[in-house]
């Protein structure tokens, strides 16, 4: 089981993890949905946490159909992470169509090469979403997949997370295909009813980790130990 936690700071890492975050996402902006942090803090928030940190890479809010110009300052971001050591990427890009655009994707690894790739939400942007789970799946840079089953939060998409998470299993394009991450509007209070549809191993949480449930609040140890207490018990009763 895996719980990922978003952070904005290294401080912000360093109490994820006291609260039992077995992964951070950085982010920036995350009003915006997340976009890519100051990148001259990356030595800094490497050196916070000894968990794995994954780096949004994403020049904007918006649209996740990226012009050239975007898509070179995306690429020379995920050179300076690489060359940090110790980070990998959170990223997305689409066709105008709905497609996961394959062509700026590669351009994305390959800039990156020694790294390891999530394709954040963009996903649920897809159409079909199963489509895109099979594209992904010919990328092995590309690890996890988060989404919330094209739904503005996981609870709504449970039984399209359900399905992804079946075809995720058995999709044999390469030897390890992309994981399902599944996070939007998860909480202490909805998980037990979600892991129970989904049976999903890998959760993604952001405002459920803040007080108040405010995505501008400090981060609170606590929400994220009642989470990783919720989850450790799912685990337990299977």
């Amino acid at each position: 089981m895996l719980l990922e936690v978003i952070a904005y700071t290294p401080e912000d890492a360093v109490l994820a993890v006291q609260g039992g975050a077995d992964r951070i996402e950085w982010i920036a902006d995350p009003l915006s949905g997340g976009v890519t942090p100051d990148l001259s803090q990356a030595a800094q928030m490497r050196s916070a946490v000894q968990v794995p940190i994954r780096v949004m890479v994403r020049t904007r809010g918006g649209s996740f159909v990226y012009t050239e110009d975007e898509l070179r300052g995306m690429r020379r971001d995920i050179r300076r992470i690489q060359a940090v050591g110790g980070l990998d990427v959170v990223t997305g890009v689409l066709t105008p169509d709905g497609a996961v655009d394959t062509s700026a994707l590669e351009e994305l690894v390959n800039a990156g090469q020694r790294l390891a790739f999530t394709f954040h939400r963009a996903f649920d942007e897809a159409k079909p979403l199963h489509r895109a789970l099979e594209v992904l799946s010919v990328y092995p840079q590309v690890t996890d997949i988060l989404t919330s089953g094209g739904a503005k939060a996981a609870p709504k998409g449970a039984s399209v997370i359900a399905e992804l998470l079946r075809r995720s299993a058995i999709t044999e394009s390469k030897p390890a295909p992309p994981r399902i991450l599944a996070g939007a509007g998860l909480t202490a209070d909805n998980l037990r009813p979600f892991l129970d549809a989904t049976h999903a191993r890998r959760i993604h949480i952001g405002s459920a980790a803040r007080f108040g449930g405010n995505p501008l609040a400090r981060i609170d140890p606590q929400r994220i130990s009642e989470i990783r207490r919720i989850l450790q018990s799912h685990i337990e009763q299977r």
